[in-house]
């Protein structure tokens, strides 16, 4: 992330599309400093700018110096998606980094989320994943999620599932988001947060 100044924001967004080789549109930013002088003399704007490839880069260093810092080997493969990114690492202990049930996972993804929102001050979509492990925990979760929805619609009696991590509740809410009769909802908190699938009638909806 750069920081520029010019006299007014167009200017600026103008010298940094310039500068990183892209289109203004690309560019994402937030004004630090703004000065205004007598009748227009002396006006100024500062701003923070990036682009999505700067994040790109920060994450591959980040990532890089951290895993050399504990002389271990990994591939780090980077995906951009429309909401953010996917890392995804292979090393050799995978199953080390991973952790019981994902917990040293799910802890290494908010050190980096951390590390990533700090340097761009804005809250940016970052997920990482150990081989592939979160990819096919999702897709485990989404079928779990439509058995026991189907369940409930039946029964019309509510369960309440096991306490995950926020990633994983967001799959199950968007999954069941849409379906007759059923409403999810997060309880609990902190590593005891949870959600329930209930049954909502017709009525109520």
């Amino acid at each position: 992330m750069t920081n520029y100044t010019a006299k007014t924001l167009e200017e600026l967004l103008a010298k940094a599309a310039e500068d990183k080789g892209c289109a203004v549109e690309d560019l994402q930013y937030s004004v630090t400093e703004e000065k205004k002088g007598l009748l227009g003399i002396g006006n100024s704007v500062s701003a923070d700018v990036f682009t999505m490839e700067d994040v790109k880069e920060f994450l591959f260093d980040y990532l890089g110096n951290f895993f050399t810092s504990i002389d271990q080997d990994i591939e780090v493969a980077i995906e951009e998606r429309t909401d953010g990114f996917v890392v995804n690492l292979n090393a050799d202990n995978n199953a080390v980094l991973i952790g019981k049930m994902g917990k040293t996972l799910a802890a290494f993804n908010t050190i980096v989320r951390a590390a990533v929102n700090s340097e761009f001050n804005k809250r940016i979509d970052v997920l990482i994943d150990i081989n592939h492990y979160k990819e096919e925990r999702y897709s485990k979760l989404r079928s779990m999620a439509k058995r026991i929805a189907r369940q409930v619609q039946r029964s019309k009696v509510d369960v309440e599932l096991d306490p995950m991590p926020n990633d994983e509740r967001k799959v199950i809410h968007k999954t069941l988001n849409e379906w007759h009769n059923i409403r999810t909802e997060s309880e609990g908190e902190g590593s005891r947060r949870h959600i329930c699938i209930r049954y909502q009638a017709d009525e109520e909806n």
